[in-house]
């Protein structure tokens, strides 16, 4: 399904002619030898980009190759094949074998060229190549300083690159499906479902640091079976996957198309995500990273008026599919592949903001948080950079947070006791990691009939834990207002034992609690009087005869932090809604006063 999904892509790149020639692949030039038309000289020109200039890039023949002799590619290759530059380690001498090797590869070189010129008979090109090699000019060229065995160097005739020759590009695919070929084996393609010569092997590998990896890059192979333990009956390769050349060498074109793309790839630390559709749509996947209120009102439009999938599904059936890769060594690793409803899909992303969206007090409006920053939120946070610390979130979290959004599916299950512990030992509390919590609180994300933990301020809960931490926040806005300038809250000091033993820490609290409500009623007494009362109103709401809690359960920890934050984010709108207040009767005074002499 896979393959049969990208080979739909390639048709439709092909069309807009995006995908490049049959195993060609973007390549670095450095150096271009510019033959006369006759091919009798011929001159090696620098193209090496400066620093700070872009290089150049071409699509140019390319095949994967391995083993103690690999094969030349047409017209497009490196020094060590068009000029015989032997291959040097740093700071040693080059030695007689790599000099040997050398001579080698620009032999298999030069046959590579006379046997294109074979195919294309009254060619002037052709016969220039020709002449170029069978006359020994090629073999006499020099390497120039600073040239290096791995510079690519590409041929040219006037201002025609010899690799766009569409002649040049026929032989090329047929001497790379001589190569791939299952050695004349014929039967049904199971991509594409007709009869034809099958693949012995996938023709084109994932180009090299496509799939991001913590180790070396290299080239990839999404399939690749060469030892008898890893096929089905001790069968290697594609055996047990009958593919054509048309539906291999596009499939894998195409991929590698999405994975040079800026707006259907997302990167993560060791995975790579390509996605695409049926038919052009809006970049759905882009919400997830820029979490624009636009995009997002446009996802929660959809939700709420299909709140149902399967509805959803119906009113969109095109199809939307991701792959996500992994690399081990050199072979791609299918780390998720979806397919999808476009419906269903917006359905799952407006879910997705709606279950974790943020209420913002202090601005009174919503928050909702692109994938990259939640995922970051997991790691550990750094009071002097104040910022997250990169690479500190758990391995492979995002990756699992990008699934839970696209098949609204749970986040893992191992995120709430580790967010947990960073909010105890960071003693860091923040929109995103709010954002995660309301996640992985929600009891079953596929129901679009079940209620998500609220993202405001629930007076209705009376969960012990979402009640502890309401409470606390109270304790805390008394001790700020009776003593501004303190340096150390109660949050800094007893936050952590308080969402794991509430029952000391509150207790001991509120008896501390009364000196600065004593201060606050003398000092300001407004204040004092509405934290006294929001203060008994906290305490009141507990279970008389269970009282606070000595011991939270790891949900009630979490719900503890909700009601911790969303008790100061109702706090913050109000003392916001105030201000505003003053400020709107100050502007009416001073318009009063402005007016008064008119009056008179």
């Amino acid at each position: 399904m896979l393959l049969h999904r990208l080979t739909e892509y390639a048709a439709r790149a092909e069309a807009d002619n995006a995908l490049p020639p049959p195993y060609y692949r973007p390549k670095r030039i450095q150096w271009v030898l510019q033959l006369t038309e006759d091919g009798m000289a011929a001159t090696l020109v620098d193209r090496r980009a400066a620093k700070g200039e872009k290089p150049m890039e071409s699509p140019a023949p390319y095949a994967y190759r391995s083993g103690t002799m690999p094969p030349p590619c047409l017209m497009v290759d490196t020094a060590q094949y068009v000029l015989a530059l032997p291959k040097q380690a740093p700071g040693k001498p080059v030695t007689e074998r790599a000099v040997e090797e050398g001579r080698r590869r620009q032999g298999a070189y030069a046959d590579l060229l006379l046997a294109w010129a074979d195919t294309a008979p009254g060619d002037p090109y052709a016969e220039a190549v020709r002449t170029f090699v069978t006359t020994g000019v090629l073999q006499g060229l020099q390497a120039p300083e600073g040239m290096t065995a791995g510079d690519n160097i590409a041929l040219m005739i006037d201002n025609t690159w010899l690799h766009r020759l569409p002649s040049v590009q026929d032989a090329w695919a047929a001497i790379v499906r001589s190569r791939k070929s299952g050695k004349g084996a014929t039967g049904l393609c199971l991509v594409c479902g007709k009869d034809g010569e099958l693949l012995g092997t996938i023709p084109e590998s994932i180009k090299s640091g496509a799939i991001p990896t913590g180790g070396r890059g290299r080239d990839a192979q999404l399939v690749s079976i060469n030892a008898s333990a890893h096929g089905r009956g001790g069968a290697l390769q594609l055996v047990n996957t009958p593919v054509c050349e048309g539906c291999g060498s596009r499939a894998m074109a195409a991929l590698n198309l999405l994975l040079a793309s800026e707006t259907n790839r997302r990167r993560a630390a060791d995975s790579v995500t390509v996605w695409w559709t049926q038919e052009p749509i809006d970049d759905l996947f882009a919400a997830l990273d820029a979490a624009t209120d636009a995009a997002v009102a446009r996802l929660l439009d959809s939700l709420h008026e299909h709140p149902d999938p399967a509805t959803a599904e119906r009113i969109d059936p095109a199809g939307y599919y991701s792959l996500t890769l992994g690399l081990n060594n050199a072979r791609a690793v299918v780390l998720n592949w979806l397919d999808i409803p476009v419906g269903r899909l917006r359905n799952h992303l407006g879910a997705w903001f709606e279950h974790h969206r943020v209420y913002d007090g202090w601005e009174q409006r919503y928050r909702y948080l692109p994938l990259w920053r939640l995922a970051l939120a997991a790691g550990r946070w750094d009071d002097k950079a104040n910022k997250y610390v990169s690479g500190s979130a758990p391995k492979g979290l995002e990756q699992e947070l990008l699934r839970a959004a696209l098949t609204r599916g749970p986040v893992p299950a191992r995120l709430l006791p580790h967010l947990l512990q960073r909010i105890r030992a960071d003693r860091r509390i923040d929109h995103p990691r709010i954002a995660l919590l309301r996640l992985a609180l929600h009891p079953n994300r596929k129901d679009h009939q079940v209620t998500a933990p609220a993202d405001r301020l629930d007076t209705a809960q009376l969960d012990p834990g979402y009640l502890c931490g309401r409470a606390f926040a109270v304790l805390e806005a008394i001790q700020y207002a009776a003593l501004p300038d303190v340096k150390a809250t109660i949050g800094d000091k007893f936050f952590g034992t308080a969402m794991t033993a509430p029952a000391a820490v509150l207790k001991s609290l509120r008896l501390g609690a009364n000196a600065h409500l004593k201060r606050l009623r003398r000092d300001n007494r407004p204040a004092h009087e509405a934290l006294t009362r929001r203060l008994a109103e906290a305490f009141a709401r507990f279970d008389p005869e269970q009282g606070v809690p000595v011991l939270l359960t790891t949900k009630q920890q979490a719900l503890f932090v909700l009601g911790y934050e969303q008790q100061r984010a109702a706090d913050f709108a109000a003392r916001a809604a105030r201000k505003k207040n003053k400020d709107e009767d100050k502007a009416s005074v001073k318009s009063a006063e402005g007016a008064a002499p008119e009056a008179e």
